[in-house]
């Protein structure tokens, strides 16, 4: 039986918890120590998105960082994204202060490898080890430095911009509509589209650790501000951001809001119809349409557990040109193999220079009905509730959650949220009647386990 987390600390995506309580100043001074005896040495590189605690976790991160002689650089406030791509410019590995699309009062930090892209799970494992046995490393009589880091939003911006065509991008010169989420990508996006020769209509673009706007995570159910900012400016595409910017979700130029696994879908048919033969790494709780697309071009999937470090990580191993999950996690492994919200952007926009409006793109994808929903549940049900769903659905798969399974195109999937104290709920159905039934059959019997109900 899979569990809520994935290891001892680190969740599905980091380390996360409500900032002073299940994650606090300390843990991310000593985590940074475990962070830095792995990594082996230095620079390492630290960020922070715009949340209020992002700051003073930097400060504990470098001082820690410091105290057994590794040196540091600065990014400041960057998307995590922006971060990850810098580190592989000469850096022995980066540590982002950031809790991505949990709520506000959450903080947290994710290591980054010397390759750019997460740690892996083995990786993960080795650090909680050193932070358990306080079995962190110091160079005797050394005192490391932190420097800052400048050019770094920058350097990304252009590394984005050149992975794709950006001279069919600026003849077409969309108009694009930008939630930024009062997260970090409000830093970067803008210039992205002018670098893109875009014109950029904004949404709640101010950095505010409250996320005021929507919320940190994009959601079609909060997107109603980004749909009516493309409606009534007229552009071409809307996209909106996660709270760190390596997800972003995008709607097209009536407003419509498209599923991560829909926006996927078609993004990954235009990349692959360049690129015939290719590989694409996605997660079991992504729809089943992924491998008709792929199909079309001679393309492979490759299915892994939930979680952006499983898919990164696979998309490492295979040399992967695609990988996504369903949340509006996409990455484009010609740039980096994480989750990218500006890369999507920047590939969305070469989409639709390619292929004309997006609403008409969307249409032309087969037909895929998914769709996913939480739970509310205290941890301390949640082993009680997964133990009795696998009573309920005998011989379903429990390799991540509980996957219960009629066929390709008919299923649910139960799982345990790795970074939140909820459970999550996916589903897939030939229609989407069926889908409708499925999803009120399923999240209404989790919310009677989670509240205690064994009936």
């Amino acid at each position: 039986m899979s569990r809520a987390r994935v290891g001892r600390y680190f969740g599905t995506n980091g380390i996360r918890g409500v900032f002073g309580e299940g994650f606090t100043i300390g843990m991310a001074h000593d985590m940074a120590l475990a962070i830095g005896t792995h990594l082996g040495g230095g620079p390492v590189l630290v960020g922070y998105d715009g949340r209020h605690s992002g700051p003073a976790i930097c400060r504990a991160v470098t001082a820690a960082l410091n105290s057994i002689g590794t040196d540091c650089a600065v990014a400041g406030l960057v998307p995590t994204p922006c971060l990850e791509l810098a580190v592989k410019s000469g850096y022995a590995g980066g540590i982002m202060a950031t809790a991505s699309h949990n709520p506000p009062e959450y903080g947290g930090i994710k290591p980054v490898a010397p390759d750019g892209v997460e740690l892996s799970r083995g990786d993960e494992a080795r650090v909680e080890d050193i932070y358990d046995a306080r079995a962190w490393t110091r160079t005797p009589g050394r005192w490391g430095s932190t420097a800052d880091a400048p050019g770094i939003v920058g350097e990304y911006v252009g590394a984005v911009a050149s992975a794709v065509d950006a001279g069919a991008i600026r003849a077409r010169a969309p108009r694009v509509a930008l939630d930024l989420g009062n997260g970090a990508q409000a830093v970067s996006a803008h210039l992205l589209c002018e670098r893109l020769g875009c014109e950029a209509v904004l949404v709640n673009a101010e950095i505010d650790g409250d996320f005021p706007g929507r919320g940190p995570e994009p959601t079609p159910e909060n997107l109603g501000g980004l749909s009516r900012a493309v409606r009534e400016s007229g552009a071409d595409l809307g996209v909106a951001f996660d709270g760190d910017g390596d997800r972003s979700m995008i709607c097209d130029e009536r407003g419509e809001v498209l599923t991560g696994d829909r926006s996927a879908l078609a993004l990954a048919r235009h990349i692959l119809g360049k690129s015939p033969g290719s590989t694409v790494v996605t997660c079991t709780n992504s729809g089943s349409a992924i491998e008709g697309i792929a199909a079309e071009s001679g393309s492979r999937v490759v299915r892994t557990r939930v979680g952006s470090v499983e898919v990164s990580r696979r998309m490492v191993e295979e040399g992967a040109l695609v990988g996504f999950e369903e949340n509006g996690g996409f990455m484009y492994g010609r740039h980096n193999q994480v989750r990218d919200g500006c890369m999507t952007a920047a590939l969305a926009l070469e989409m639709l220079s390619a292929g004309g409006p997006l609403s008409g793109i969307a249409a032309a994808l087969p037909p895929s009905h998914t769709a996913k929903d939480k739970v509310p549940c205290p941890a301390g049900r949640i082993p009680a509730l997964m133990a009795a769903l696998a009573a309920e659905f005998p011989g379903s798969d429990t390799g991540d959650g509980i996957r219960i399974a009629e066929d390709a195109r008919n299923w649910v999937m139960v799982r345990p949220s790795g970074t939140e104290p909820i459970v999550r709920v996916y589903a897939e159905a030939g229609s989407r009647e069926g889908l409708g039934a499925r999803m009120s059959e399923f999240v209404g019997r989790v919310a009677e386990l989670a509240g205690g109900d064994q009936g």
